[in-house]
């Protein structure tokens, strides 16, 4: 009884509700036994009306997705990952993307085998979030138990079985719920004071974009559009094109009618596609669909694809090839003259295998893009690019006379190739440039970053108007008009970058580089603050931020000179490698009534999400979210937004008074300008009221 009070007391003070303590979720279990030594694990949630939880792969800037924790012991072991059920897919009008959800009543399963004939019990942790159309309630976690009680059935090979790897084998759940029920201890604690298995870190990075790769708002289908045109990329190299006319030939020579000619190319191209479908939902089960996009703004993360890409572009700018074992194209091969569906199966491994040296950097680049989407972003992105290749074998084959139309191969495929390879040479900049951000180094500063940039381009467009040759080029003895165009497309973009030296905005590839306030010169060269004018123009404790709007980066004292200017408080959530961030403070906070709003209506605190700046030992406290010590700044920042607005995507605006509550709905990625200054305005009129 005691607990309970307790529990209702720090509900109470923490989330600042007046209304009863109110739980729309509750979790029974179940066991059920489906072969020797094998069980299904049946989590049941019941979810009052209205109400809903999220599916375990919920899209950047999203929600806290449902999670399971099975410990480990020596008395089980789990076979493949939870299993959970259809769910209903929808545009939720809280977080405004489309998200899986589960209402009413969801079950969950999980296979184990047992290795023990002993008594035992699992206590499990389920880490939940539940939301209804208007509001969420903070993220929470409940304990569930299965018992099990001793065994007669001897367990075979149970030190074998023990040190064997975890299988992934998803057909064991049980299709009917004619399951026996348990008791179990929903020990319900508080949903804001949490024990998580995941860091404030890693909770705010598995839903966010502060990467410079994509947005919150990029769709998986922004995602396959991209995927598909790296496809078509791919498909113009020399590793993949001769063989359009000689498989599509293949097939339709060798085929007793036209229709099964037809067929067997379509079966290829289908075959095609599954293999790269293959790989993404491995890349997805290997890595976890949450745990690709915790690695967000991780350095580690940002240094080795800095490394990979380098590799890859080094490789297509003909350095060096990148190639597969030949043993193994020596067995496919093999493979492939089997005949039949197997046959055409392994004939399109063979291409997969022999064209590696050309679509590995393609296919790798786009998982690495893939990498900071949650939930099945790698499986979409290689369904785009396998279609993109696949398509030409099955249209051909049904009209084969298109192939007359086809260019004959020659030195033009190279340069596809080395064009690619000084794409990925810009790309993998930008991984090191998000290292360097996190860590504050200052190593690689905007007018540095442009700087290799401008190069970069400058020597495609060198290359493109035949003026550099590599050495796997054939002599350019005249220039094509789309080599001529392309090269006069790259040329005008370096022109457009040149400026961006001298502090201009740069607004068609903001995000990519720096800030403007990361640089040698925040105010532009040859606008020169000296360092006591700066120090008398910006209160004390600020800063000149974007825009050269004064913005402070500690929250208590940005509270206090609002309260001493009587002015409202603009919180800005972000983080130093966000590239939405970046774009709203290049595109949006540049209007000239958008910046007279936030330079003399408002007081910008700022706060870095991902400010890896170590706490002293009087600021570091246990969080309320894991009960793990917070030892970084941008911890601290992470916490405060996930427990106060219950979200963890940035940027994320909120205007609120003196007494910290908010003036109106916060906002997040909003790139109309027009409804962001009617937001500010909003918020500034309720201010004044």
């Amino acid at each position: 009884m005691k607990k309970i009070f307790l529990f209702i007391a720090i509900f109470f003070a923490i989330s600042n509700l007046t209304a009863q303590i109110y739980d729309p979720v509750s979790f029974t279990t179940s066991v059920k036994e489906i072969g020797e030594n094998k069980y299904t694990l049946s989590i049941i949630a019941k979810i009052d009306k209205g109400w809903h939880i999220y599916s375990q792969n919920v899209p950047s800037g999203g929600p806290a997705p449902t999670s399971f924790t099975f410990p480990k012991s020596k008395n089980y072991k789990t076979i493949g990952s939870v299993v959970e059920p259809a769910g209903h897919e929808v545009d939720d009008p809280v977080f405004n993307m489309r998200i899986k959800y589960f209402a009413d009543k969801a079950i969950f399963t999980q296979n184990i085998e047992r290795k023990t004939n002993a008594a035992f019990t699992i206590d499990a942790v389920i880490f939940f979030m539940v939301c209804n159309d208007n509001s969420c309630l903070p993220p929470g976690e409940k304990e569930v138990k299965f018992t099990f009680k001793k065994s007669d059935v001897p367990v075979k090979n149970e030190e074998l079985a023990s040190t064997a790897p975890e299988e992934k084998n998803t057909d064991l759940a049980p299709k009917d719920e004619s399951i026996t029920k348990q008791d179990t201890t929903n020990n319900t604690t508080d949903s804001v004071s949490i024990a998580s298995k995941d860091t404030p870190e890693t909770l705010n990075n598995s839903a966010k974009t502060s990467t410079g790769k994509t947005a919150p708002e990029e769709s998986l289908w922004t995602l396959f559009f991209f995927s598909f045109l790296g496809g078509l990329a791919a498909l113009f190299t020399p590793c993949v094109f001769p063989m359009i006319p000689m498989t599509v030939s293949f097939f339709t020579k060798q085929s007793k009618t036209k229709a099964t000619g037809i067929r067997n190319a379509m079966m290829y191209g289908i075959f095609i596609i599954v293999i790269y479908v293959i790989l993404g939902s491995l890349v997805t089960a290997i890595f976890g669909a949450d745990a690709l996009n915790a690695l967000a703004t991780n350095v580690v993360f940002n240094i080795v694809f800095f490394l990979l890409l380098l590799v890859f572009a080094l490789s297509f700018l003909g350095a060096f090839e990148i190639v597969l074992p030949s043993s193994w194209l020596t067995k496919i091969d093999q493979k492939s003259e089997m005949g039949g569906a197997f046959g055409i199966f392994f004939m399109a491994l063979a291409l997969a295998v022999v064209s590696f040296s050309c679509t590995g950097p393609i296919v790798g680049t786009l998982l690495v893009q893939a990498a900071s989407q949650a939930g099945i972003a790698p499986i979409v992105g290689m369904l785009g690019f396998s279609l993109a290749i696949a398509l030409p074998f099955a249209l051909f084959a049904a009209f084969p006379g298109w192939m007359n139309s086809l260019p004959k191969s020659g030195g033009w495929l190279n340069s596809v190739k080395v064009v690619l390879g000084f794409l990925e040479l810009a790309l993998a900049f930008k991984f090191l440039s998000n290292a360097d951000l996190v860590l504050q180094l200052h190593l690689l500063e905007r007018e540095v970053f442009l700087a290799i940039w401008i190069a970069i381009f400058s020597v495609l467009a060198f290359y493109l108007f035949g003026k550099i040759q590599l050495s796997h080029d054939s002599p350019v003895t005249h220039i094509s008009v789309g080599r001529l165009s392309l090269g006069i497309m790259v040329l005008a973009f370096v022109v457009y970058m040149i400026p961006g030296l001298w502090g201009a905005p740069l607004q068609y590839i903001s995000g990519f580089p720096p800030a403007k306030q990361y640089s040698e010169s925040p105010n532009g060269f040859g606008n020169v603050v000296t360092q006591n004018n700066e120090k008398t123009a910006l209160p004390e404790g600020a800063e000149s931020g974007p825009n050269g709007i004064p913005t402070f980066h500690d929250y208590e004292e940005g509270l206090a000179y609002a309260k001493k200017v009587n002015k409202p408080i603009m919180l800005d959530f972000t983080g130093y490698a966000c590239v939405n961030c970046r774009k709203m403070e290049e595109r949006v906070w540049p209007d000239p009534k958008v910046l007279n709003v936030l330079n003399n209506d408002v007081v910008l605190i700022s706060l870095y999400v991902d400010d890896k700046r170590p706490l002293s030992e009087e600021e570091q406290v246990t969080s309320k979210i894991t009960g793990k010590v917070l030892k970084y700044t941008g911890q601290k920042w992470s916490e405060l937004q996930i427990l106060k607005y219950k979200t963890n995507a940035q940027p994320y605006y909120v205007l609120m008074d003196h007494q910290e509550n908010d003036l109106n709905k916060p906002s997040a990625y909003n790139p109309d300008i027009k409804a962001y200054y009617e937001w500010l305005q909003e918020g500034v009129r309720n201010f004044k009221k």
